[in-house]
């Protein structure tokens, strides 16, 4: 079935669509990540502009990141105070990140940016975490135990004053870096259409020493609460959040998330950190090949302005 895009512009099959949403919403319910590094730039491959589709994603992370996030919640898998503190800065940077989206259009540099952006923290961060991962899957299968949490294995972070009590996570660590992750991946998420959980979870992981159990859920309610004042503000400033596409995406995605929270479960934390790092690193490398591909139409006929 045949629908139109109003803000995109485009006549698009719904069911791709609808299938797109579930498919990213089962992994995110599954990794505990919003999806957006994974369906921005399937929106873009598939013809969607990239400001249409950086901002459209960020109500399917809210629909999909809600419903996984009440799977964990009823598992009492979230840390409350934590997600506050995280929720805090993130809300700061999405609207710090909404108006360099805006500027970046502006001046019609958004497009390579995103790309180029996708690349080297996709990359990056995908690197770590498969090493990271691996890692500890050969640790289990030697017999030798995981690496423990404690004093002998704190970081610089663990020295920062003013520290709080967590008891969800069994912490006591400093604020600072707690809002300073959720202010930076809050800008990078309305920047970049990402729901930030492919970083926020090894953050959590190998920078505060969060446990790997906890984690999914707090990075959803996280995700939810960013993305959704992301949404508004695209929204509202910029006019490129296509509702349309939204419903299809979040019709799919809720479902999905539902399906992917109960197969996360099930699966080891090595080897779940694993999957999605191979996850991460594919979708680098198909932007990455997308920066250097011939397009199928060298030319535009697009009209820049005013009339024939």
């Amino acid at each position: 079935m045949q629908l139109y895009l109003p803000i995109a512009e485009l006549t698009v099959n719904m069911f791709l669509f609808l299938g797109m949403g579930g498919a990213v919403g089962f992994l995110s319910g599954m990794f505990g990540v919003g999806g957006g590094f994974l369906l921005t730039p399937l929106l873009i491959f598939s013809g969607i502009p990239p400001a249409v589709a950086v901002a459209t994603v960020t109500p399917q992370i809210v629909a999909s990141s809600t419903s996984a996030a009440l799977s964990y919640w009823r598992r009492r898998l979230i840390d409350e105070k934590m997600t506050l503190l995280l929720a805090a800065g993130g809300v700061a940077g999405s609207a710090l990140g909404v108006l360099t989206f805006r500027a970046l259009r502006s001046v019609g540099q958004l497009d390579l940016i995103i790309s180029v952006a996708y690349v080297v923290f996709l990359g990056f961060i995908g690197v770590i975490m498969l090493r990271e991962s691996l890692r500890a899957i050969l640790r289990t299968r030697a017999g030798r135990p995981a690496r423990p949490r404690g004093s002998a294995h704190h970081n610089w972070v663990h020295g920062l004053p003013l520290k709080m009590r967590f008891r969800r996570s069994k912490l006591y660590v400093s604020v600072l870096p707690i809002i300073a992750l959720g202010s930076s991946i809050g800008f990078l998420g309305a920047v970049l259409g990402l729901g930030g959980g492919f970083i926020m979870v090894p953050a959590l992981i190998y920078l505060l020493r969060v446990p790997t159990n906890v984690v999914i859920g707090t990075s959803l309610a996280y995700t939810l609460t960013t993305m959704a004042v992301a949404t508004v503000l695209h929204a509202t400033a910029n006019m490129t959040v296509d509702i349309m596409l939204a419903f299809l995406l979040m019709v799919g995605g809720v479902v999905g998330a539902q399906f992917g929270a109960q197969v996360g479960q099930a699966i080891r934390a090595e080897q779940l950190r694993a999957l999605l790092a191979l996850l991460v690193l594919a979708v680098a490398l198909r932007v990455l090949f997308s920066l250097f591909a011939r397009p199928e139409e060298i030319h535009s006929l697009a009209i820049m302005g005013g009339a024939l």
